[in-house]
Parts: C-alpha cells; sequence; structure tokens
C-alpha cells in the first residue's frame, strides 16, 4: 500500500473505514526515525547523555547522521546498517495496537509535504492506521537519529525546531468524538497542545494516557508536568525506571514502587517499567510486579516502552485484570526489542500471540 492522495484542503485521505477509531494518538509533529547500530566510540564524541533523548538542529542532525554512517555496525542478520521508518513514542504504539492487536486507531497531528512526511504517511497507512487527522503543511517533516550500541541501549537524537506541527487553535471536537482514549507524550515544546487536547478529550469523555519521554524532559520540566498529573485528568500514566527517580526528586524514597503509589495519586493506572525486570503496575491499593517476557539481551531497546503501552491499553480494553494487562504489555515490549527500530516484524508479532498463548491472555482478532 502506498502513500495516501493528498486532498487539497491539507489534510491526508485515509485508506482506513473506520471513521471513529477506539483510541487516538496526539503527535503533533510526525517524525521519522534514522536507527543505526553505532559503536561507543561516537557515542562518547556526540554532547548529551547516552541513553537519553535530546533535541538538535537540523545541522547537527545532518552530522550525526554523516557520522553514523562512518561508524555503523554491519548486523550480520539485518539487510541494511540503517534503517527509516515512522517513528515517535505515539506512532509506535499507535502502529503497535492496530497492526498487531487489531485495534482502530488514528493519529492526530501533522507532516511535511517532503519525503519524510511521504514516508510516514505510507508507513502508518500500511499498518491500517486512521489518517484523516494528520494534516499536511509546507514545510519539513520532524526527523531522529535512534544510535543503538553493542547491549540494545539507544541513544536519541530528534530535530524538532524546523518541522511542522499541528497547534492548539487546529484542534476541534470531531478529531475526538467516538474515540475512546487519547494517547500522549510529555513534551514541554508542546504542552499547549497537549492541553488543549487533554481539554477537549475530557469534554468528549475519552481516557487519558501519558508517558513521561524521557528523563532529560522530567528533569528540566517538573513542575508543569506535575500540574498536569495532579489536574486529575489523566488515568494512565507510563514512566520508565528513570523518569520515575527524576519524577521523585528531593523525596525521600525514589524507588520504582514508591514511583508507582505517588502517580497512582494521580491517575487511575500508574506503570513503571523496569526493562529486563519487568514492570510494577497500581491502580487503587493494587499493586503487581510482573516479570519481563522474551530475551535478557535486547537486539534494540527502541520502542519497547512504546509497544509495552501498546499491549497494556489492548489489556484495558479487553477488560483484563492489571497483572494480564502488564503481561500483555510484557510480551509486546518484549517482541519489539528482538530487532531493530520500533516497528514490529510480522515474525515478532507470531512471537508475541505465542507467548501470550502460553500465559493464556485473549488474543489479538488480527483480520488481514
Amino acid at each position: 500500500m502506498g502513500a495516501a492522495a493528498l486532498p487539497s484542503n491539507g489534510e491526508i485521505a485515509t485508506v482506513t473505514v473506520d471513521t471513529h477509531p477506539l483510541v487516538l494518538g496526539l503527535q503533533p509533529a510526525a517524525l521519522v526515525d534514522h536507527v543505526a547500530h553505532v559503536d561507543w566510540s561516537l557515542l562518547d564524541q556526540i554532547p548529551g547523555d547516552r541513553g537519553g533523548s535530546m533535541p538538535v538542529a537540523i545541522e547537527e542532525l545532518e552530522h550525526i547522521l554523516k557520522e553514523v554512517k562512518a561508524h555503523k555496525l554491519a548486523s550480520p542478520d539485518e539487510l541494511s546498517p540503517m534503517m527509516t521508518m515512522a517513528g515517535g513514542s505515539v506512532a509506535n504504539t499507535i502502529r503497535g495496537l492496530s497492526a498487531g492487536f487489531g485495534v482502530s486507531c488514528g493519529i492526530i497531528g501533522a507532516c511535511g509535504d517532503d519525503e519524510q512526511g511521504k514516508l510516514f504517511v505510507s508507513n502508518m497507512s500500511f499498518n491500517g492506521v486512521n489518517l484523516s487527522r494528520l494534516r499536511m503543511k509546507q514545510g519539513h517533516t520532524a526527523q531522529c537519529v535512534c544510535m543503538v550500541d553493542e547491549l540494545g541501549n539507544r541513544t536519541m537524537r530528534p530535530c524538532l525546531s524546523s518541522a511542522v506541527k499541528v497547534q492548539a487553535d487546529e484542534l476541534t471536537k470531531e478529531d475526538f468524538k467516538g474515540s475512546k482514549w487519547l494517547v500522549l507524550r510529555y513534551a514541554i515544546f508542546n504542552l499547549e497542545v497537549i492541553q488543549a487536547a487533554i481539554r477537549t478529550a475530557k469534554q468528549e469523555g475519552l481516557f487519558v494516557s501519558l508517558d513521561l519521554a524521557s528523563f532529560e524532559m522530567v528533569r528540566n520540566f517538573r513542575s508543569p508536568l506535575l500540574q498536569l498529573l495532579e489536574s486529575g485528568d489523566i488515568d494512565l500514566c507510563f514512566a520508565n525506571e528513570d523518569e520515575a527517580m527524576e519524577l521523585l526528586r528531593g523525596e525521600q524514597a525514589t524507588d520504582p514502587e514508591a514511583a508507582a503509589e505517588f502517580l497512582a495519586k494521580h491517575c487511575n493506572w500508574a506503570v513503571v517499567t523496569l526493562g529486563a525486570d519487568g514492570c510494577i503496575a497500581r491502580h487503587g491499593k493494587e499493586l503487581v510486579r510482573v516479570p519481563a517476557i522474551g530475551e535478557a539481551k535486547a537486539t534494540d531497546a527502541t520502542g519497547a516502552g512504546d509497544l509495552f503501552a501498546g499491549g497494556f491499553l489492548y489489556g484495558l480494553i479487553k477488560g483484563l485484570s492489571l497483572e494480564e494487562c502488564c503481561q500483555v504489555g510484557a510480551c509486546s515490549g518484549g517482541s519489539v526489542i528482538r530487532s531493530l527500530g520500533g516497528e514490529v516484524t510480522t515474525e515478532n508479532w507470531q512471537w508475541m500471540c505465542k507467548q501470550m498463548q502460553i500465559k493464556d491472555l485473549p488474543l489479538p482478532d488480527i483480520r488481514n
């Protein structure tokens, strides 16, 4: 399936017939990921913390891409040393829910009228995502370099500054009508559109899921994040261990259980993912700890949290218990780390279904 046709009103036609997707993802700026294996000597030359995500200017992105091509490690099981695909945390979650779980999904955002924009449209529409809320604008589509080291850990450098994005005043009630969930990722530069989306989503009766994005984002912009959480409008929150520690900075206890307890004060469901150690989740007074599923060593951790979130949401939609939601999340999160990039291969979706079958979890109803 190629790129969808682009109608004259600047909105993108979609191949999906479901006009009111069950799950909507807000990703203000469509993003294309360039994913490659690199050696540690390159990571040492790049400003910022290894393992984190730090925005860069277009010149620096182009410089890093050039360096990556020079330093890349050719992986024996990959056809290409660098992969390019639709990216961004929300896009990864939405694409996974649609392609792997058969849940009707749509994305709200904007992409540029460039090659990257066409690639984003083609990739997401191929995976069954409704793109009728994705605006095409003149300009550049956001890009991100994802550098994966020998241990499977990823360091990300997104370039968002010159990219087109959807603005708060462009959102309408029609965007949200008939949907059940809104999936968001915290980002200070998108705060206005995030707040507008939450406001409208709540008016339309949607549940809201928030991912804490990165430890740098939590560390540097903790106060507005706390205001978002304390608003009572966030129903489900996902944090990884590093983000959880930053969130609890200054508190007496900073362990994952304390983080889950802290988040559960403000959200119905709170989940702290712990990588190879699984996750901790809290819903009301119920607390569960679920181990990870799959290989201890990740080929590439890109998208692990995003796909975990997709699996957990599938569990909630199906009415599963808290523990079962975490188990589905562990299965889907475990599927994406088996290969390079944040998109799950057909083979790895099959692996996920096998793991779900072993655990007696309800299998996705996928109609191809």
